[in-house]
């Protein structure tokens, strides 16, 4: 499981509740069975009621993304790749047969099968990039049920404080109740605006940050295929693919940068 996800999550909570205790408050007076049933039943209502039913059945599998460990690493592929051109430069593209079948990465597997097919270099990278365009288009669609349960829990918190106080005032004859009831309202509001900038929005931008990821790591992919149908040395293939990452991300890569093959570009 992601740490950084689940610390987050807790750290969120968590001060939410420490400053509500720190002022005084007492934790079961946030509890209103009434007011979640509002918030989170109206807001699941409405992302159903807005989403595509491919997407929300889409949902268990993006919260495993968001929750687990990123498992694309940037430097491991980019060594993967020149040792793949290493093999190529001595033995031939066609060498690469074998470790095509046996590559764990479906895109990859992909790219290399297509350069020992002999498909064009053009073709090869048309194909990929058509690839890499549907995975954004479906990483996109895995986040904006959270984006949406983002922005109709606010909403939702919002009605559901109106319903409270449309009860409260209904019943201004009770002026002993009158606080403890009003205060009951507005916990409705609570909950939309803490679940939405706590849970929905942050899910969301998670799962943003991990296509992101990924799209530069299949980049990488595209051009180290290329470069590998090409001949290219792998010490240059090495720098080349090293510059897709940020300079505090190629640490891992510059300590195999030295000469890796014994050939002349």
């Amino acid at each position: 499981m992601d740490r950084t996800t689940v610390i987050g999550l807790l750290l969120g909570l968590g001060a939410l509740l420490l400053g509500f205790a720190a002022e005084g408050g007492h934790l079961a007076a946030l509890l209103s069975p009434t007011a979640a049933l509002i918030v989170f039943g109206g807001t699941f209502g409405a992302v159903v009621l807005s989403t595509p039913g491919e997407q929300l059945r889409q949902i268990p599998k993006a919260l495993k993304i968001a929750f687990k460990p990123q498992t694309l690493d940037a430097n491991e592929t980019i060594d993967e790749l020149v040792e793949l051109s290493m093999v190529a430069r001595r033995e031939g593209v066609l060498a690469l047969e074998d470790r095509v079948e046996t590559n764990e990465d479906e895109f990859l597997r992909n790219g290399l099968r297509l350069v020992v097919d002999g498909v064009d270099s053009d073709l090869v990278r048309s194909i990929l990039e058509t690839e890499l365009s549907f995975l954004e288009d479906r990483h996109e669609k895995a986040a904006q049920p959270f984006e949406a349960a983002g922005g109709y829990a606010p909403t939702m918190g919002i009605i559901g404080t109106v319903m409270g106080l449309v009860h409260v005032l209904g019943g201004l004859s009770n002026v002993d109740t009158l606080g403890p009831q009003i205060a009951t309202a507005f916990i409705a509001t609570l909950y939309g605006v803490a679940s939405a900038n706590v849970l929905y929005l942050p899910l969301a931008a998670k799962l943003k940050r991990r296509s992101k990821d990924e799209v530069i790591v299949r980049e990488l992919m595209i051009e180290g295929v290329l470069s590998i149908q090409a001949g290219e040395n792998p010490n240059i293939l090495r720098h080349k693919l090293r510059a897709f990452l940020a300079p505090e991300r190629r640490s891992a890569a510059a300590a195999g940068a030295g000469d890796t093959d014994g050939t002349q570009a």
